[in-house]
């Protein structure tokens, strides 16, 4: 069994996917990179790697089912650098949340942001079981009482 290796495909469709973004001025130059997992069926979180980013520096705002992160650095090391890899610029992100999805908590942890959010459908949309029971025996309706 062979195994396919998709990573140079992806970071070449990222990195196109960011310069149409920037031609068409769409989007910020430097937009972190994150991960969505599952926790179960209603529990999810959004991870975003925002190393150097202080929690002053970072905003989450919840509108209209959008989910918007940014992120804005205060002060800029103004360090001599050979060559600076780690983004450290202004950004912005959103994400469209499905219905019923709440914000439960937020955390920043060695240079990840994460966002935790549950899905918290009201009772009323539930589904539910409706139990069914035997119909009664109803009498056999004659020629006669079909004429009254």
């Amino acid at each position: 069994m062979s195994i396919v290796r998709f990573d140079p495909f992806f970071r070449t469709v990222r990195d196109f996917d960011r310069m149409t973004g920037e031609l068409l001025g769409g989007r910020s130059a430097y937009a972190p990179e994150y991960d969505i997992v599952e926790h179960g069926e209603d529990r999810f979180s959004v991870a975003l790697a925002v190393p150097g980013y202080d929690l002053d520096e970072l905003d989450i705002t919840v509108k209209d089912r959008e989910l918007q992160i940014k992120g804005e650095p205060k002060v800029e090391n103004r360090a001599n650098y050979v060559r600076r890899g780690i983004g450290r610029a202004a950004f912005q992100r959103t994400f469209t949340l499905g219905e019923h999805i709440d914000i439960t908590g937020a955390s920043l942890d060695k240079g990840i942001l994460t966002v935790e959010l549950e899905r918290q459908v009201p009772e009323a949309m539930k589904p539910r079981s409706i139990q069914i029971s035997a119909a009664q025996a109803r009498p056999a309706v004659t020629a006669d009482q079909k004429v009254a």
